[in-house]
Formats: structure tokens, C-alpha cells, sequence
């Protein structure tokens, strides 16, 4: 039996989407600031699908030192690099083109050579990284959080690469690559980020201690989940994918 770590998750529920936002890029902004303070740089984590996507596009007229800044990605779908479902592909058009980040220093999963490989291949690239300085989430309808869905073969083994090959997914394309639960809580923060009344019974059982992908993901200093609620009380009912 796999024994997962203790998430002490702190939920914070926001009813504008000009907030949700704001107060994530105040995190990412924050987090940043005191990582090149104390060690000279910013490892970052991306999360994929439609969520993130302004928040991104927001991140490129903050003041930063561009130059130390490290981005990896949670996971990739097996599509060519250009296909735009490619989470690397969205995060290039909405933010990442456009600020100086070093090329070198913007890590894609090379999914297109297939799961297998790829995770190899990545998980050789994160073998020479330490403790992520912060790592964002989505959460899918189903409680998956990167390309860690429920029931897949990772809850079944103990011990993962940093990055593993995933079939079969849920939802398509069925062939992807994602960090393990064991790296993806290897940062210093984690921060989800979760709007969609799809998403509402996951939160629900998530905030009453169910067992889902997502409450398997924890940090070493502090889990935090943002929600885009409707002045109902619910989740926004603006769609977005995990």
C-alpha cells in the first residue's frame, strides 16, 4: 500500500475573477521577490489548461529580474511542440514569448517523442534541480491534477521517477507525460488553481478531507487553493480545463 504525505491544504474562495487573479499574481510575484533574494534564482512550475491562461498573460508586466527566473512544467500532452493543446505551446503565446527569460531556462517536456522517453528525458533534466521554489496546479472534475488521474497505475507503486509516462488518460489525448506526486510536492509552495462549476464536487470532497489526485500533492511549507466562486456561492460557471 502506498503511503502518501499529509496536504494541510489553506483554501481561499474568491468571487471576481479580477481578484482570483490578482491575488495569484501576487503570490507568483511574492514567492519569486524572495527566492532571488535568498538564493539568486526562481524555479517555477507550470500548470497547464485554459485557467491559467490570463494569469499568465498578467505576469508579463511585472518587475522581476527575468534572467533568473527557471520554468518546468507539471505535465505535457503527447502532441508535436506547435499543437495548441501543448500546455509549453500556451504558456509561449501568453507569456513566455514575451518576457526574456533565457531559452535555456524554459524546460519543456519533449512529450512529442513519446511518453516513455520523454519522462526518461525529463526526468534526467530534474535529477540536477533541488526543490522547486513554487509549483502550480489545475484540478480536473474528477480530482486528477496534472496528468495524475484517478486510478492510474502511479497510485499503485511506490516509487516513481520524477517524471512518468502516462496512458490511457481520461480525457484526451490518452498519452501524456506528468512530474510524480513525490516531485510536484518537492517545492517549497504549492498553489492550485481551480474555477469551473465542473469542479465544484471535487472541491467539496477535497474540503471535507476526501481522497482525490490532488490532496496527494504536498509542500514544504505551504499548500494553497484558490477558487473562483458565483455570487451563488458555487464555482464560477466559466469552463476551464485542468
Amino acid at each position: 500500500m502506498v503511503t502518501w504525505p499529509h496536504q494541510h491544504p489553506h483554501f481561499r474562495a474568491f468571487a471576481r475573477r479580477d481578484d482570483f487573479e490578482r491575488a495569484t499574481v501576487a503570490v507568483i510575484q511574492g514567492v519569486a521577490k524572495q527566492s532571488i533574494e535568498s538564493s539568486g534564482r526562481f524555479v517555477l512550475v507550470l500548470a497547464g489548461g485554459r485557467t491559467p491562461r490570463s494569469i499568465y498573460q498578467a505576469l508579463r508586466s511585472i518587475d522581476t529580474d527575468w534572467s533568473v527566473w527557471w520554468i518546468y512544467f507539471g505535465d505535457e500532452r503527447c502532441l508535436p511542440p506547435t499543437d495548441p493543446e501543448r500546455n509549453s505551446r500556451m504558456a509561449a503565446e501568453a507569456w513566455l514569448d514575451a518576457v526574456p527569460i533565457p531559452s535555456a531556462q524554459i524546460q519543456v517536456i519533449p512529450a512529442e517523442l513519446g511518453p516513455e522517453r520523454a519522462a526518461e528525458l525529463y526526468s534526467q533534466r530534474l535529477a540536477e534541480v533541488g526543490a522547486f521554489d513554487l509549483v502550480l496546479l489545475g484540478l480536473g472534475e474528477d480530482g486528477h491534477t496534472a496528468s495524475l488521474f484517478p486510478g492510474g497505475d502511479w497510485e499503485r507503486v511506490a516509487h516513481w521517477p520524477d517524471a512518468i509516462a502516462v496512458h490511457g488518460a481520461p480525457k484526451p489525448p490518452e498519452e501524456r507525460v506528468s512530474l510524480s506526486p513525490a516531485r510536484l510536492s518537492y517545492a517549497r509552495r504549492c498553489l492550485y488553481l481551480v474555477a469551473g462549476s465542473d469542479k465544484q464536487d471535487a472541491v467539496f470532497l477535497w474540503c471535507a478531507g476526501g481522497d482525490l489526485p490532488a490532496s496527494r500533492i504536498a509542500a514544504i511549507e505551504r499548500v494553497d487553493v484558490f477558487t473562483l466562486i458565483g455570487s451563488d456561492g458555487t464555482l464560477s460557471l466559466e469552463s476551464s480545463a485542468a
